[in-house]
């Protein structure tokens, strides 16, 4: 097998520039930042990024492109019952609110927590985001559909006793609002008050019913699962999965450059009017603007990191069921596209207003080696982008590519596991200073993504 020849370790290094945008924010919706070398950063998280390059995979799969077309791929949502009602009616013909009703019952029986009830906006959403393949929920209705007599009979009785025990719960704390605070009116240590209501034990959901929402929700050939793994702990028995793939939070190699952009957002009904006005003062009743505030945006070079774990990823795919051959075929395929995704996804915030989503790397950096390679240590001095004749570095984009080549070089000199060294550019001006660097002959310069693997 040509595959045992390569390393454990894939590392992609990338450094990418951007001016003007807000490609993630926190919850006062200004822009993240961290301290690194003394000075603030600004920081597009982990998680913004695995998000992106996850959807950009699934995307290109599901429309037929891609390494991985035809691929079974994973969703990540809370309405997975509103999914499998929906599949309830459409493919098998059932009234909306008895799908609905069906569907939530069965998956709350199987462990998973949902909204409070009477919030409409969250009753029939799961507490956690459950990732799973994107059939979960036609294969959930079609077992509720095939056993619909058992599973209703089933659901009736769960229902009624849910409505039992909330009963007994409503009574008891009413019973405990009137009695006198005294020592004999405390409950006994160890119940708790809900305890102590459910007088009414809810059925089990009958066991083909629970093995077929757990073999549903499961991660089966879901390759981006494979990929980016899971963490469900509601239900113990269903599997987790360990990620193949590490990502580190990418951060600008410069101090942190913020503005705050006022902006003024016109009223097109109230200009009209003002232009149709048969007065001076009609026309100036309607001065000012439509809308006004600010936004923060942010512009720097960034400097970010992620790693394939190969061995970590075939490991996955055979747990799921595939067989030697299949799941190495399956793996090449995904380490193409987790190659192409971590170069070309992008956070899609503000995309609109920044175009953010158009953004492509100045460079990145891919080799192998028999660990993973974090290169974040090149950037704790910050970038001096200061004229280089007074003792700057110059901008900050050339100048991040020659500190991460520098420091790679560095480092594979002394490290004698690293190989297949390739960089591919999209700037024209680094592509210059990539010849004038006197990179080593173990460094190859590519010109297409898919040639930054072998």
């Amino acid at each position: 097998m040509t595959e045992a020849l390569r390393s454990q370790f894939l590392s992609l290094h990338l450094i990418e520039t951007l001016a003007a945008v807000l490609p993630v924010r926190d919850e006062n919706a200004q822009p993240k930042t961290l301290v690194f070398g003394g000075v603030e950063r600004h920081m597009i998280t982990s998680q913004a990024r695995r998000r992106a390059e996850r959807v950009h995979a699934r995307n290109r799969a599901n429309a037929g492109r891609g390494a991985l077309k035809g691929r079974s791929m994973g969703v990540r949502t809370r309405e997975w019952a509103i999914l499998a009602g929906r599949e309830l009616e459409s493919a098998h013909g059932w009234e909306k609110e008895r799908a609905l009703v069906t569907a939530r019952a069965v998956m709350e029986a199987s462990g998973l927590k949902f909204g409070d009830p009477k919030k409409k906006t969250v009753a029939n959403l799961t507490k956690v985001l459950v990732f799973a393949p994107s059939d979960a929920a036609s294969r959930i209705a079609d077992h509720i559909a095939g056993q619909a007599a058992k599973v209703e009979e089933w659901r009736d009785t769960y229902l009624e006793a849910q409505a039992g025990a909330e009963a007994a719960k409503k009574s008891r704390r009413g019973a405990k609002k009137k009695a006198p605070s005294s020592p004999e009116a405390e409950e006994p240590e160890g119940t708790s008050t809900a305890e102590a209501a459910a007088s009414v034990s809810l059925p089990p959901l009958p066991k083909v019913t629970r093995d077929a929402v757990l073999l549903a929700l499961a991660p089966r050939d879901a390759v981006d699962i494979a990929l980016y793994g899971r963490f469900l702990a509601e239900i113990p028995d269903s599997p987790n999965v360990d990620g193949a793939v590490q990502t580190g939070h990418a951060f600008t190699v410069q101090e942190a450059e913020q503005i705050e952009d006022f902006y003024a957002a016109a009223d097109d009904a109230k200009l009209d009017r003002k232009r149709n006005a048969l007065s001076f003062l009609d026309a100036a009743d309607d001065a000012g603007a439509g809308m006004t505030g600010y936004q923060s945006l942010i512009s720097g070079t960034f400097y970010r990191h992620a790693v394939l774990d190969r061995t970590q990823l075939r490991t996955n795919l055979r747990v799921a069921g595939m067989d030697e051959q299949e799941a190495e075929t399956a793996a090449s395929e995904a380490e193409k596209e987790f190659v192409n995704a971590f170069v070309e996804a992008f956070p899609e915030a503000k995309k609109n207003s920044t175009a953010s989503t158009g953004s492509l790397p100045a460079l990145v950096l891919a080799f192998e080696g028999e660990r993973p390679y974090n290169y974040a240590s090149a950037f704790q001095r910050p970038v001096d982008e200061g004229p280089v004749a007074v003792g700057g570095e110059g901008p900050a984009g050339p100048a991040a590519v020659r500190r991460l080549l520098r420091h790679h070089t560095f480092v594979s000199r002394r490290r004698e596991d690293l190989r297949t060294v390739r960089v591919l550019t999209y700037d024209p001006e680094i592509d210059t200073l990539l010849g004038e660097l006197g990179l080593p002959e173990s460094l190859t310069v590519v010109e297409r993504t898919e040639d930054l693997t072998p």
